[in-house]
């Protein structure tokens, strides 16, 4: 018995319904693009969900020689809030300068009287910060992009190649007064992911997904984190738990002590798929801060990782938020977005406070020293300080590209975009 008979349509005619169809298809996906833009991007606000004051940091009792800025953002929380004595606050004057003849993406961290740098050539340079001379460096592959973390007996770095035999990644640990290498593990992928220090252990993220904690002494694996994508920041802590972003759009919290899971959150971003975390989160206030390149800035609830707000800005968030207590506004989140604007936002509702125009584009992350807050502008290679409370410019230099500056209570370390700079007030 014969099968059912199929009439062929011409081809002229097969070619007219082909199209009508695709035409069809695409005007579907145009509505379902548009309906989902509409109801998936744009600001978000949850005004009853929880929020936990907290007193603002203060100085550090102890004098500047045995200062430490130990790590990227300073704290584990990453607030990047440094509690300056107001007598440190602009203008100022150039005490000494350093170039590394490289590009500077990240920021050093100082222990004593040494400033740890690592450029993106993957040179690590220990500096004296009172003179800007180098007591020695180290060259540890071929491409490098973090913050190391510093004690005071070691200096730890991630790279992201070693343009050589094993694997395309490395993290190692050198000695703090000679860099000579403790020791060192290959990666089996890239990290660009700036080392957390605690209590002997050390965290960091790989492009693979996978996130380590390391014993700090020798380098052996205590457990490893699946990620569903790559891992660029640096992981945050707070109360013992571990905080970040993945280039899948989620946002995760795991334990410090096991690496198990305690929840992931996705953003809920750009049109056909999520945004990706490139930001380092802060977490402060019972909230998890940070931004993405769907153009939002997220608050999660740290407990539960319910979305607080969002807020949507003009282009990428590749920013890493600086967080404090700013008089006369309160709690506020300060971050800028490849839109050129900088931003205040309210810390509890996600409301803008006040708005800076840098007309570039803001890639790296700011630091707040005392009541200014300070970042770099890529379009136009410029650092500012802000008034906190005003967003009044208060600084004004013709360097910079990314995370300029840290302090030690007395002095501005700037990284500009190849050297690093000692500033005093005037």
């Amino acid at each position: 018995m014969s099968g059912p008979i199929r009439r062929r349509l011409p081809g002229s005619r097969r070619l007219r319904v082909t199209i009508a169809v695709l035409a069809a298809t695409l005007a579907a996906l145009a509505v379902g693009g548009y309906l989902y833009v509409r109801h998936r991007t744009g600001s978000i606000y949850h005004p009853h969900a929880p929020f936990i004051p907290q007193p603002t940091p203060k100085l550090p009792a102890r004098g500047p020689d045995r200062f430490s800025w130990p790590l990227y953002g300073y704290t584990k929380d990453h607030s990047r809030y440094f509690p300056a004595p107001a007598s440190l606050r602009p203008p100022f004057r150039v005490v000494w300068s350093h170039n590394s003849h490289t590009l500077l993406e990240f920021p050093p961290v100082i222990y004593g009287n040494h400033i740890f740098q690592l450029g993106d050539d993957a040179v690590l340079s220990a500096i004296d910060k009172y003179t800007g001379e180098p007591f020695w460096t180290r060259s540890l592959g071929a491409l490098a992009a973090s913050t190391p973390a510093v004690t005071a007996s070691s200096v730890y770095v991630t790279v992201l190649s070693t343009g050589g035999r094993g694997g395309p990644g490395r993290v190692a640990a050198l000695n703090y007064r000679t860099g000579k290498t403790y020791w060192a593990r290959s990666l089996p992928a890239p990290s660009e992911s700036s080392p957390l220090l605690d209590r002997g252990q050390l965290f960091f993220g790989t492009q693979s997904g996978l996130v380590y904690a390391l014993d700090a002494r020798n380098g052996s694996v205590l457990w490893t984190y699946r990620a569903a994508g790559a891992v660029k920041a640096s992981p945050t802590l707070a109360g013992g738990v571990l905080y970040f972003g993945d280039y899948s759009g989620h946002v995760q919290a795991i334990s410090e002590q096991t690496g198990r899971r305690l929840w992931v959150s996705g953003s809920e971003g750009a049109l056909l798929g999520s945004g990706t975390f490139y930001s380092t989160a802060a977490v402060l206030y019972g909230r998890v801060f940070l931004g993405n390149t769907d153009g939002r800035i997220y608050s999660y609830d740290a407990i539960t990782g319910k979305l607080d707000w969002a807020v949507q800005t003009g282009a990428y968030v590749y920013a890493s938020p600086a967080v404090t207590s700013a008089p006369g506004l309160g709690p506020t989140v300060f971050v800028g977005s490849y839109d050129g604007t900088f931003y205040a936002l309210n810390a509890r509702t996600g409301q803008v406070a006040w708005k800076f125009e840098a007309h570039g584009r803001i890639s790296g992350s700011a630091t707040i020293i005392g009541r200014h807050v300070y970042f770099a502008d890529l379009g136009d290679h410029r650092t500012y300080g802000l008034g906190i409370s005003t967003g009044r410019v208060t600084f004004e230099n013709g360097t910079g590209s990314f995370d300029p500056v840290i302090s030690d209570g007395q002095h501005i370390y700037m990284t500009g975009t190849t050297g690093i700079y000692s500033l005093a007030p005037r």
